[in-house]
């Protein structure tokens, strides 16, 4: 399904996601790369020794997660977007999602934006609780939302509404 629409099935979806107990300990990395092409920043830029690549750049970057502290650091570093933070910490309804959002406007803390799965689908409103843009991200802002508990597999994008986007031009 990869190679045709570009869509990750639902099993390598799963086995890219660390175990529940792990999202629910806290902020874990979810590296959704699934082609071997030759990257390797996510690497480089874990302090924490969370992802390993190898000696061979080609190969896809594998998770340690009780190494990774959910920084976001790899998340804004990775060029192929294929990096999200996940934490069930917070509450036993929602989990936090951390996103790379490459798009503008971009969105304001407080916004209710359109909750998006991986084939641009809307699955849901979801709540922006923050939104990172410091220049060390190399203009990638990460933004966090706020998810029900049932979307933790299937949101991966957030899009802005007009409706949105009008209330904030009303302000």
């Amino acid at each position: 399904m990869l190679e045709k629409t570009g869509i990750a099935t639902e099993e390598m979806i799963m086995n890219a996601f660390p175990s529940i107990d792990r999202i629910n300990k806290g902020p874990v990395a979810v590296i959704e790369c699934y082609q071997n092409i030759p990257c390797n920043p996510c690497q480089t830029a874990c302090r924490f020794n969370a992802i390993n690549i190898g000696d061979d750049i080609n190969n896809l970057p594998k998770l340690e997660p009780d190494n990774c502290t959910g920084c976001s650091i790899c998340l804004s570093k990775c060029p192929g977007l294929s990096i999200m933070i996940v934490d069930g910490s917070k509450s036993q309804d929602t989990v936090l999602v951390k996103l790379p959002y490459e798009f503008l406007p971009l969105p304001g803390k407080g916004d209710t934006v359109a909750g998006l799965n991986r084939a641009g689908e809307y699955i849901a409103d979801v709540e922006v609780l923050s939104v990172l843009n410091p220049e060390s991200f190399d203009k990638t802002p990460i933004v966090t939302i706020e998810v029900d508990r049932k979307y933790l597999y299937d949101i991966r994008n957030i899009q802005i509404s007009e409706q949105s986007q009008n209330n904030k031009e009303v302000l």
